[in-house]
């Protein structure tokens, strides 16, 4: 579903479900073997459940994922964005140039969940070459599977470790829930994992990328922005109405036919939810494809709407902003590196470019 009013309505249906049971292709096993999907589909979790169920889910990882956890990462986060800008410099090479989205985008959300699971470095960067496997549209088929398989196993030794040693860190916190009132699997608890690292990650290092994508490229809104005529908030929200970091999310399931006037989605079948196009929808944005940090109010659906609005909202804004804020204050002239033009990313869930390759002054 693209646009915006059709796609917000659906979000919160009721007779749209999550749980694949519902979807008479898979019900019926007429999915080809190594489906690049299957995973997002079937794992047990936060984005494959509904009703009761999904309460009783969200409600553990909210208890879990307090707002006193996410503060408490605050002053972490803005040091850590501190110390990668200084191994931003270090890394210009002999052309002037650097790498921005491998250099310092891909690094701090994989660090702040890596911090907020409990993760060791080694197994941070594991985790982040297989969620790049799972989410890509060119890799050989039955990689993402494997993928998936290899990132379960990682997840159920980190559980193992956490078990025999806890920590102060969300895993330790959701087996606590699990073992103290047993009203966790331990499916869905390496389910909900598994969704907490892929979403956690490459959400928030698909925002940054296109957030100063898309400062670079419009320095009218960056002299806005800089000059403290409009909040680093600002850029946040019209980033990820414009260039949403999730392109397209898997899947939802017609409970019974749904008539949306020009179409009917009939029961039993499935759609993406489509937040990039949404975002751009012209019958809704008025000139919609234009960057434009003075919009107000922009309330866009990047980040889900209904019972499964983005659980991770609150920490997502709090390391893009912080990000964007220091980036600039640091390297005020920053501009993109002309002869290395960014190229989007193989994906069919990621929106964002492969690479951002900038000169910081």
């Amino acid at each position: 579903m693209s646009h915006h009013d059709t796609l917000q309505r659906l979000l919160a249906d009721p007779r749209v479900a999550k749980g694949p049971e519902h979807w008479t292709l898979y019900r019926e096993g007429r999915l080809p073997e190594g489906w690049p999907l299957m995973t997002f589909v079937t794992v047990p979790g936060l984005t494959t459940s509904d009703g009761a169920d999904h309460r009783r889910l969200r409600g553990l990882v909210s208890q879990a994922l307090t707002p006193r956890r996410v503060d408490a990462l605050a002053p972490a986060v803005r040091q850590r964005v501190l110390g990668l800008l200084d191994e931003l410099a270090a890394a210009v090479g002999p052309d002037g140039s650097v790498d921005l989205r491998a250099r310092f985008a891909y690094p701090l959300p994989m660090d702040v969940i890596g911090e907020l699971l409990g993760l060791r470095a080694e197994q941070q960067d594991r985790l982040h070459e297989l969620s790049d496997i799972m989410v890509s549209s060119s890799a050989v088929p039955g990689a993402g599977a494997a993928a998936a398989r290899d990132m379960g196993g990682l997840l159920a030794a980190l559980v193992a470790e956490k078990r025999a040693a806890p920590a102060d860190d969300l895993t330790s916190a959701l087996i606590a829930a699990r073992e103290e009132q047993d009203r966790l699997s331990e499916e869905e608890l390496i389910g909900i994992l598994l969704q907490l690292v892929v979403a956690g990650h490459e959400t928030t290092l698909n925002l940054v990328s296109n957030a100063v994508l898309a400062l670079l490229a419009h320095p009218d809104q960056l002299a806005l922005v800089l000059g403290g005529e409009v909040p680093w908030s600002a850029v946040v929200e019209e980033t990820l109405r414009r260039d949403s970091p999730v392109g397209h999310f898997p899947m939802r399931y017609a409970l019974e036919d749904i008539d949306l006037g020009e179409v009917v989605i009939p029961a039993g079948d499935g759609f993406l939810a489509s937040y990039a196009a949404a975002g751009r929808d012209p019958g809704h944005w008025e000139d919609a494809d234009r960057f434009d940090l003075t919009r107000s109010p922009i309330r866009h659906l990047s980040l889900g709407h209904g019972p499964h609005f983005c659980i991770g909202s609150v920490l997502a804004r709090l390391e893009a902003e912080t990000a964007l804020r220091e980036l600039f204050t640091r390297f005020p002239g920053l501009r993109a590196a002309e002869d290395a033009p960014p190229r989007p990313i193989a994906s069919f869930l990621s929106n964002s470019v492969s690479s951002l390759r900038v000169r910081l002054s």
